[in-house]
């Protein structure tokens, strides 16, 4: 690991500077791949928190009672110095995350999208009149800003995950406090950099970069926060629906997957192939909605692992900053150990490695399991990484069965030409999402984005956002005098 004592070091952003303290850890920030040291992050200390929680408290007073137009015109500023820095960016997330150049590419655009609908949605921010059960009375519905809003985000889309928590929350006229993933403070810090250009005023937006556990009772216990939305695993989400329900918080959960895409016989088998390796494959498969889980109709499942396999043997992998590698390196070794149990526990359980299970260094080659049963710890747990495992599935019904047979529920597909079973599959799959004719893997920053069972409660996305970061009010107007009984 490199040691060079000229990289640059980054702090916590805090009241629009980089807030420097004592007593703040130093951290190696490491590509991935290289194992290379690219910068050094100073943590966020106990007394860093309170004074973003301070500072942060103090800009929602102001911040929330601008006019949407200059909100709006923050937003839109800060899409374009996005569009325009994209390269940049992309170089950042490639080296930070590990990110191929596409999926950079894809993150950098889904956020021009997300902060240009976060401004339409700045001048929509609106409540309702309704019939009064009352004589000579007006009855409205008004939505108000919470106040200070805190997004806790992960490693795998820091770019994407974490600004579409901050984009509706700043358009709804809320504060931002902003925890990222340990390995990826240098994306998040990004933000501050460039709404700091934008515009925004000082203590609108801070970056916390921490490993400190203890951070999470303090964000939950302090009554200045209203709102955390977090996206990140199952096992810590229910640690922080915990707190939150102790201190009465509300809270947005977005966590992982297994989610299933169908394979029905009348499907176009080289599309169907294709589909199910994007879904699963892409940003290695670190993604929650990656369909780890691919079910395929008996009349086409020979046919399907034969052709699915060959298709992965030739999916291009290793360097991320070579744009052709669609697979890149895994975030941690420590993941890399966690698929090779997987699939170790899954074959010497009666299961077939079809291709793949081989690392180099951090990069896992893709990797298909066949005759996965429920006895296999790959059936129930999410692997996070390059591995898909095919199902044979009776019939349609056993299919449904089949992708319902989950703990998760968070994103599902179905290929197929029958309309009439693709929209029986939507209603009854207990899945946030379904993809008629296309994999699991899909987001759209105008669409409400979330799970069911534990992938999460809460929807991400646009107005979903906004409605759950402002507090929604009723206001009366009694014209002339109510009567009264006494």
């Amino acid at each position: 690991m490199s040691q060079n004592a000229n990289l640059k070091t980054y702090y916590p952003y805090i009241n629009g500077r980089a807030w420097e303290s004592e007593g703040q850890p130093e951290q190696d920030v490491v590509n991935p791949y290289t194992g290379e040291t690219i910068a050094r992050a100073r943590l966020a200390t106990a007394a860093d928190i309170q004074a973003a929680l301070n500072h942060a408290e103090e800009a929602a007073k102001s911040w929330g009672k601008t006019l949407a137009s200059e909100r709006e015109a923050i937003l839109c500023k800060t899409a374009d110095i996005v569009e325009r820095r994209r390269m940049e960016i992309a170089k950042v997330l490639i080296e930070e995350g590990g990110n191929v150049f596409g999926k950079a590419m894809f993150e950098c655009d889904y956020m021009i999208s997300t902060f240009r609908i976060a401004a339409g949605q700045a001048r929509d921010v609106r409540g309702e009149t309704m019939p009064a059960d009352a004589p000579n009375r007006i009855s409205m519905s008004i939505r108000q800003p919470l106040g200070v809003v805190v997004g806790i985000g992960p490693f795998n889309a820091p770019l994407l995950l974490n600004g579409k928590k901050l984009a509706p929350a700043l358009a709804a006229g809320n504060s931002f406090i902003l925890k990222p993933s340990p390995y990826t403070p240098l994306t998040a810090l990004l933000f501050a950099e460039i709404l700091e250009e934008a515009g925004l005023p000082p203590g609108v937006l801070s970056v916390i970069p921490t490993t400190d556990e203890a951070v999470g009772d303090t964000l939950f216990s302090d009554p200045r926060v209203k709102l955390v939305t977090f996206t990140g695993s199952a096992k810590v989400g229910r640690m922080l629906a915990e707190l939150a329900g102790r201190h009465s918080k509300r809270i947005v959960l977005e966590l992982g997957g297994k989610s299933p895409v169908v394979i029905l016989a009348d499907a176009d088998l080289d599309y169907a192939v294709r589909s199910a390796a994007f879904g699963i494959f892409f940003n290695q498969g670190q993604v929650c909605m990656a369909n780890s889980r691919i079910i395929v109709e008996a009349p086409i499942y020979d046919a399907f692992c034969k052709a699915f396999t060959e298709k992965v043997r030739n999916i291009p992998y290793g360097d991320p900053a070579q744009p052709a590698t669609a697979v890149g390196p895994l975030i941690h070794p420590r993941q890399a150990a966690f698929i090779r149990s997987h699939i170790d526990d899954a074959v010497a359980k009666g299961a077939r490695l079809l291709t793949g299970g081989n690392c180099h260094g951090n990069v896992f080659e893709p990797s298909v399991l066949a005759g996965v049963t429920p006895d296999m710890e790959v059936y129930n747990e999410e692997s996070f990484g390059p591995l898909a495992a095919i199902y044979e599935a009776r019939d349609y019904e056993h299919a449904v069965a089949l992708a319902n047979d989950t703990s998760y529920g968070l994103s599902s597909g179905i290929v197929t030409n029958d309309l009439q079973k693709a929209f029986d599959f939507a209603l009854r799959v207990e899945a946030g999402s379904v993809h008629i004719n296309d994999n699991a893997f899909d987001d759209d920053p105008n669409a409400p984005f979330g799970g069911f069972k534990d992938s999460g409660y809460g929807k991400e996305n646009g107005r979903y956002s906004v409605a759950d970061m402002t507090e929604l009010k009723w206001v009366t107007v009694q014209l002339g005098e109510r009567p009264l009984p006494f």
